[in-house]
């Protein structure tokens, strides 16, 4: 369940609609999860999107350093901020304004009443730059604002339902300039101790006709308690119906194969 839901860069141009930005609370593989750190808690984590293809239209790979810390006492009631450094390593315009941030707010499963889901509520994506009118504009200001409910089920596995509403501007494509920043937030994930309580699967989607818009499976490992790495595939907008304003490519460009090592402090 890694750390970062990867990277804020800013692939939100208007012109490059085809990359995403991806950052970073505690996640399960992209999208935030209802986990979140308690005080003093520290995780760091390194993260790469490789894409699985060179067209013209596959966008670019993705680096990111995340750090999120918690800032609350308690067991049941949990507040964690973030950091994200991003970049594609071409010298773009996002690589420019590669800074982004997070926040969440989360209780626990059972927290209010025997049987409660867990709940979070958050932003992500928080970047620092917004001239997407200007020529070769960007914006990193994607404020993706989002609300989660999650519970776990015997044998299953946990459950995870919610939404997000994030900036319009930032999140525009060629064919889809408007209304196309929200969407669902579903996920699956288990500790398969079946086999090992080291392992960890997951699958998640993010609904939306934006650069964000994805479908991830992933599994992790855990080398202890301070060492996990996770590897997975992300297809964005698998069931997106290309325009002729795409010029041939989906919003958020082709599969990626994604590797992310969190640190977590002492």
């Amino acid at each position: 369940m890694r750390l970062a839901r990867l990277m804020t860069l800013a692939a939100t141009v208007l012109s490059l609609s085809c990359s995403p930005a991806l950052a970073g609370p505690t996640a399960q593989i992209n999208i935030p999860s209802t986990d979140a750190k308690a005080l003093r808690e520290v995780a760091v984590n390194l993260s790469n999107y490789a894409r699985l293809s060179a067209a013209p239209d596959a966008g670019g790979s993705l680096y990111n350093v995340g750090v999120v810390t918690g800032l609350f006492p308690w067991e049941r009631l949990k507040l964690e901020a973030g950091v994200d450094y991003t970049t594609t390593g071409t010298g773009s315009k996002a690589d420019t304004h590669p800074f982004s941030f997070n926040v969440k707010l989360a209780t626990v499963e059972n927290a209010v009443v025997n049987g409660s889901p867990a709940v979070a509520v958050g932003m992500y994506n928080l970047g620092t730059y917004d001239k997407p009118e200007i020529k070769d504009g960007i914006s990193t200001r994607q404020n993706i604002a989002y609300l989660l409910a999650a519970k776990t089920l015997p044998l299953v596995g946990r459950l995870t339902c919610g939404g997000y509403y994030g900036s319009e501007r930032a999140l525009a494509t060629p064919a889809n300039p408007r209304r196309n920043n929200s969407g669902i937030l579903v996920s699956w994930d288990r500790t398969i101790t079946e086999l090992s309580d080291k392992l960890w699967l997951g699958v998640e989607y993010m609904g939306g006709n934006n650069p964000n818009g994805e479908m991830s499976f992933a599994g992790s490992w855990a080398f202890s308690k301070q060492v996990t790495l996770l590897v997975g595939m992300v297809i964005f907008n698998p069931f997106y119906r290309l325009s002729p304003a795409d010029n041939g490519a989906i919003p958020g460009g082709k599969p990626a194969i994604t590797t992310q090592l969190t640190i977590n402090l002492p």
